[in-house]
């Protein structure tokens, strides 16, 4: 089975990001982040009103960190590095089947300029060649296109649609699951079909 270890905190470096922890200054922009309409709409839990709840979030990433059963980190750029930008991380660990569920989001004055796909390169890689990861998942609801085109642009295949499985607000809603296995084991298949 795999072990993680995420102390000292992993920073990772892209040509335009800085991912670093997110600490406790990082509140009132998450706060911003979680409460907007717009990044809330495909996320179907209820958006933060108090920078005590975005703190409170923090403190839950913290602890992951620290447990090794999770890690999220802060996106910023290397100029401003008190200007968050999104997060993204791998929140859900299985370590015993070697997978992980990835998550992430972006402020919308960051949308549509390249950034979370350079992120997202930059933690995926973290994953199969730090962690060791096999697989890595992502749970979309099936409305949210560009993040659909964002797993498929790196190579996230869906392997599941499950109908109504999640209930937020009265409703139920359908789940779309994307998949991504480790490039070397998608390059030995690629060459054994050959």
């Amino acid at each position: 089975m795999l072990t993680f270890q995420f102390t000292p905190f992993p920073e990772l470096r892209t040509a335009r990001l800085l991912l670093r922890p997110l600490c406790h200054t990082d509140a009132p922009a998450l706060l911003i982040q979680r409460s907007d309409p717009r990044v809330m709409r495909y996320i179907d839990r209820e958006p933060d009103h108090t920078v005590e709840e975005s703190l409170a979030l923090i403190r839950k990433v913290e602890q992951a960190a620290a447990d090794n059963t999770g890690i999220t980190w802060a996106m910023v750029r290397p100029e401003q590095e008190d200007v968050l930008l999104g997060t993204l991380g791998f929140w859900r660990l299985i370590p015993e089947h070697h997978r992980a569920e990835i998550g992430y989001g972006l402020h919308p004055d960051y949308w549509q300029q390249g950034l979370m796909h350079e992120a997202l390169e930059a933690v995926l890689h973290f994953g199969f060649h730090t962690m060791q990861l096999h697989s890595v998942e992502a749970n979309v609801n099936p409305q949210n296109t560009a993040s659909m085109a964002l797993l498929a642009k790196h190579g996230f295949v869906r392997e599941a649609y499950f109908h109504e499985d999640y209930y937020f607000r009265g409703q139920f809603l359908d789940s779309a699951i994307y998949s991504l296995l480790t490039p070397l084991r998608m390059a030995n298949k690629t060459t054994a079909q050959v």
